[in-house]
C-alpha cells in the first residue's frame, strides 16, 4: 500500500542531506513491520514528507540456530521468501526493518530468534538482490546490558533472552558478505509514544507511591520517543555520505528523575544508591533461577532507578541529533 503527500511534516525535519531526485518524481521507501508502533509512525512521517512508502509484510520466521554462522546459512536457504522480498524491494532507495518481536519478558525460542535475528540477515540479503541503496534495520540498545554507557561499538552484554536475540541478529548482519547495499543498524533506546502500553504503564507508576530514583535523581535517561526515533531512522536513510554500522539513537537530555516528574506530575521518591542496588542483585538473582522471567521487569526498575549514560556518536559528529521530545511525550501520557 503506498501514501504519498506533498505536506513537509514539522516533526520531522528535513536531513542535512537528501538524495536528488528526478523533477516530478519521489523516493521510494520499503518499510517491513509498518503495523507495528514504530513502524506505522515511520510510514507516517515519510507520507507527510512526500515519500512512496511501501507497506511490506514480514515472514514469520522459525531460526534453530544460535550463532551468527548458522543464521547466516539458514538465510541463504530461503530462496522463496528472498526473493518474494527482493521483488516487493525492487525499485526503492531505502528499506526500514521495523520488524521483529520487541518482547523483553520472552523467553528464548526459535520464533524468537527468528523474527529478531533470522529476518535481518534475510531482509539485507533481500535488498541486496533488489539494488537498494541503504537497509536501516532497528536494534535495541538493551544490547549492551548493564553497561554504565551506551556506544556504538560492537561490545555487546546481553542479559535476556530478548536483548541476545536483537544482538544475534546485529550479530548476523556484521558477519555475513554483503553486496552494494550499505546497512545500517540503529539501536534505539526505551522508545514511548502515544498508544503504546508501556508508556501507558509507565505513566501510573510514576503517578504511584512507588515512583522513585536511586541517589539524586540526576542520573541521565535513555527513555525517548517515538518522534525523534522516527526523526533519526529518516535521517539515517536518507543521508547521502555513509553510516557507521552501528549508530545510537540520541539521548533526548532528560534526567531519571525528570523522566518521572513528567510522566507522573509528581516528584519520585529518592532511595539510597546501595539499596536499590542489592536489592536489584538479588531480584536478578531470583529471576535467574526463574529462567529470566523477570528480567524485563527488574531492567525497567533499574532504568527507573539508576538510568544509564549514552556516549555521544554518529548523529552529534554529524549534526542529525532530533529534537528532543520525551518531555511532550510523557506529559501528554498522563492527560
Amino acid at each position: 500500500m503506498n501514501h504519498t503527500s506533498s505536506a513537509p511534516d514539522s516533526s520531522v525535519p528535513s536531513p542535512n542531506a537528501s538524495p536528488e531526485q528526478a523533477p516530478g518524481s519521489s523516493p521510494v521507501w520499503a518499510v517491513l513491520g509498518a503495523s507495528g508502533f514504530i513502524g506505522s509512525a515511520i510510514c507516517s512521517a515519510l507520507a507527510e514528507r512526500g515519500v512512496t512508502v511501501r507497506q511490506v509484510s514480514a515472514p514469520r520466521l522459525s531460526a534453530e540456530g544460535t550463532d551468527a554462522a548458522a543464521l547466516i546459512a539458514a538465510a541463504a536457504a530461503l530462496d522463496g521468501e528472498r526473493r518474494r522480498l527482493a521483488d516487493a524491494f525492487n525499485g526503492a532507495d531505502v528499506v526500514v526493518n521495523a520488524a521483529g518481536l520487541a518482547t523483553p519478558g520472552a523467553t528464548d525460542s526459535p520464533k524468537l530468534r527468528g523474527a529478531n535475528a533470522l529476518l535481518p540477515a534475510l531482509a539485507a540479503d533481500a535488498a541486496d538482490a533488489a539494488g537498494v541503496r541503504r537497509l536501516v534495520h532497528l536494534s535495541s540498545a538493551a544490547v549492551q546490558g548493564h553497561r554504565p554507557f551506551l556506544d556504538e561499538t560492537g561490545h555487546v552484554e546481553p542479559f535476556s533472552a530478548y536483548s541476545r536475540s536483537k544482538a544475534l541478529g546485529e550479530q548476523v548482519l556484521s558477519a555475513r558478505d554483503g553486496g552494494s547495499c550499505s546497512v545500517a543498524t540503529v539501536r534505539a533506546t526505551s522508545v514511548q509514544g502515544p498508544g503504546r502500553a508501556t508508556t501507558a504503564k509507565l505513566a501510573r507508576l510514576a503517578a504511584s507511591p512507588l515512583a522513585s530514583v536511586a541517589g539524586s535523581g540526576s542520573a541521565p535517561s535513555p527513555v525517548s520517543s517515538v518522534h525523534s526515533l522516527v526523526d533519526f531512522v529518516v535521517r539515517v536513510g536518507f543521508h547521502q555520505g555513509p553510516v557507521p554500522a552501528v549508530v545510537l539513537q540520541p539521548w533526548e537530555r532528560a534526567s531519571v528523575s525528570a523522566v518521572l516528574e513528567a510522566a507522573g506530575g509528581r516528584r519520585p521518591a529518592r532511595l539510597p544508591a546501595w539499596f536499590c542496588r542489592t536489592v536489584l542483585r538479588g531480584g536478578y538473582a531470583l529471576s535467574s533461577l526463574a529462567g529470566e522471567r523477570l528480567h524485563g521487569a527488574l531492567r525497567r526498575v533499574e532504568m527507573m532507578w539508576f538510568g544509564q549514560r549514552q556516549e555521544p556518536g554518529w548523529a552529534e559528529s554529524t549534526g542529525n541529533v532530533p529534537e528532543p521530545r520525551v518531555r511532550e511525550v510523557l506529559e501528554a501520557s498522563r492527560t
